[in-house]
């Protein structure tokens, strides 16, 4: 599973430079088993709950719209986004799907600024 190998691989990173990170103490601050989160890191086990990864990111120091999309999931403000307008928004994400990456942050710039 992406989600839990890519965790893994993170975790690990900060490891080695604080036991901090170890396996126990991450789920234990996260609020999770350890032999849980472990079964989660090998991919025996499907990702956990949003508000999990959530709190899982911010100890590992990691976007939680990034961690969600490794798992599969969508956050959850963004789903009630797209429900709230559904034939909108599918149709805004389908247009939006083949541009570029620096085109797409130059846009959400603009948005965000209120420039367009």
């Amino acid at each position: 599973m992406v989600f839990g190998m890519y965790a893994r691989q993170l975790r690990e990173r900060h490891r080695r430079v604080s036991k901090r990170y170890s396996i126990r103490q991450i789920a234990l601050r996260v609020g999770m088993e350890p032999a849980y989160l472990s079964r989660i890191e090998r991919g025996d086990t499907p990702p956990p709950s949003e508000q999990a990864i959530r709190r899982l990111a911010v100890e590992l120091g990691e976007d939680a719209d990034f961690l969600l999309g490794l798992a599969g999931k969508v956050a959850s403000d963004v789903c009630e986004i797209i429900t709230s307008r559904p034939i909108l928004f599918a149709e805004l994400i389908r247009c939006l799907s083949d541009v570029p990456d620096e085109q797409l942050t130059t846009l959400v710039i603009k948005i965000r600024n209120n420039e367009c």
